[in-house]
């Protein structure tokens, strides 16, 4: 995915649709992931459960890529909501280890 380009006239970004919908999906998923890790940890409000699930997205899929596991799901959205679900979960119990 290649970085937005500048609009000449308007100073506004330009986004394809593609990476539109990929960004809306990433979002989506991560609301949905954050939503789930507050089921299991409890806590957060609509805010928090979209920053907890994005920032999950990140640790789930690098824990999940570096400790080589494979969920053997083969349904791409439902492999993608998992991993950032147990990455949320990892990061709001961290966070509440810290604060």
């Amino acid at each position: 995915m290649s970085l937005p380009q500048r609009n000449e006239t308007g100073g506004g970004f330009i986004v394809g649709n593609d990476n539109l919908r990929a960004i809306l999906v990433f979002l989506g998923i991560g609301l949905v992931a954050g939503f789930l890790a507050s089921l299991v940890v409890g806590g957060g409000g609509l805010l928090t459960y979209l920053v907890s699930g994005v920032i999950g997205s990140f640790v789930g899929g690098y824990l999940f890529s570096a400790l080589n596991i494979n969920l053997g799901i083969k349904n791409d959205l439902v492999r993608q909501i998992i991993t950032s679900t147990v990455g949320a979960i990892i990061v709001v119990i961290i966070a509440r280890l810290i604060a």
